[in-house]
């Protein structure tokens, strides 16, 4: 099972450390790592998660309630309770904040999920993957780039402009492909609507880049940025991969969910924090040093606290 892990991981911290070298043999700088970047906020991802999302039978999407619920719990609860600490507990500002709830909050399912639940599960990993991609791309990306944009606005605000109302961050966030592709990917299928497998294939040409262009740039990031072990830094990793599945763990033992379905529950919310954050990070140049530490720590980390939540959970 540990050599599963490894073999699904591996490729991540190769990518990361392969963006890392590139920014350190000075190809390619931040500046670049953040068109990178918008290129994969604008196009990569957003037709990865529609074409991934139109691709999924509607019986798959509806069936399994209570382990969609158990992971719709846990993504949104850690969200919220880790952005809660964050403002009133630590003090830190919105756009921090909002970032490190993501980094706690949201585990990179839709990237790593496919090859680590995939060879654990087989075809039944398909309900946590969609569960976990559809709250993370329908309610908490959504959620991070409304108080990104109140943060932004804030910090305009205080510069003498114009406040911002929360329609118009509500408008900013749906205006963005990452948000709205999802969404109408999810009125396809529960429309019942067919799409045409080659389209479907053409749109995943571009969106199966995702996650490595993603990763590259985060490496760049990482050699920009200077990856620094911090005290938010500790406090991101040991909750996402320690605290919140551990936590989720016992409350779905106490609700009386069968053996396997705790299983796949724990290890879906046991995958590390998703390359989004520094992407979000990048994007609104905020806490770039600490989400981009967070993502390198947390998927190093995984390789052992998932090995443990496999062992545990057999």
């Amino acid at each position: 099972m540990t050599s599963t892990i490894i073999s699904a991981l591996l490729p991540i911290v190769v990518t990361l450390m392969l963006g890392f070298a590139a920014g350190w043999h000075h190809d390619f700088d931040g500046n670049q790592a953040t068109i990178l970047n918008r290129m994969v906020m604008l196009y990569a991802l957003p037709l990865n998660l529609f074409a991934g999302m139109v691709g999924t039978p509607r019986s798959e999407v509806l069936a399994q309630g209570p382990l969609a619920l158990a992971i719709l719990l846990g993504m949104v609860g850690g969200y919220a309770i880790a952005l809660v600490i964050a403002l009133y507990v630590f003090r830190r500002d919105l756009m921090t904040a909002c970032l490190q709830a993501l980094a706690i909050g949201g585990p990179a399912v839709p990237f790593v999920g496919v090859p680590v639940l995939g060879k654990l599960f087989g075809t039944a990993s398909a309900v946590p993957i969609s569960v976990a991609s559809l709250v993370m791309n329908l309610i908490q990306v959504p959620l991070s780039l409304m108080l990104l944009s109140a943060g932004i606005a804030a910090k305009n605000a205080a510069a003498g402009g114009r406040p911002a109302t929360i329609m118009t961050h509500i408008l900013h966030a749906l205006r963005e492909p990452v948000v709205w592709a999802p969404i109408l990917a999810l009125v396809v299928v529960l429309l019942g609507v067919h799409f045409p497998a080659p389209l479907q294939d053409s749109l995943f040409l571009l969106g199966r880049a995702t996650g490595g262009v993603a990763l590259f740039a985060s490496g760049i990031v990482l050699f920009s940025r200077h990856v620094a072990v911090t005290l938010p830094t500790s406090i991101s990793v040991i909750a996402r991969n320690i605290v919140v599945p551990a936590v989720l763990w016992g409350v779905v033992s106490i609700a009386g969910f069968a053996p396997g379905a705790i299983r796949e529950v724990v290890l879906t919310m046991a995958i590390p924090s998703a390359s989004i954050i520094v992407i979000l990070a990048v994007q609104y140049r905020a806490a770039e040093q600490e989400m981009a530490s967070t993502l390198f720590f947390s998927t190093l980390l995984s390789i052992v606290t998932m090995g443990g939540f496999i062992w545990l959970t057999s």
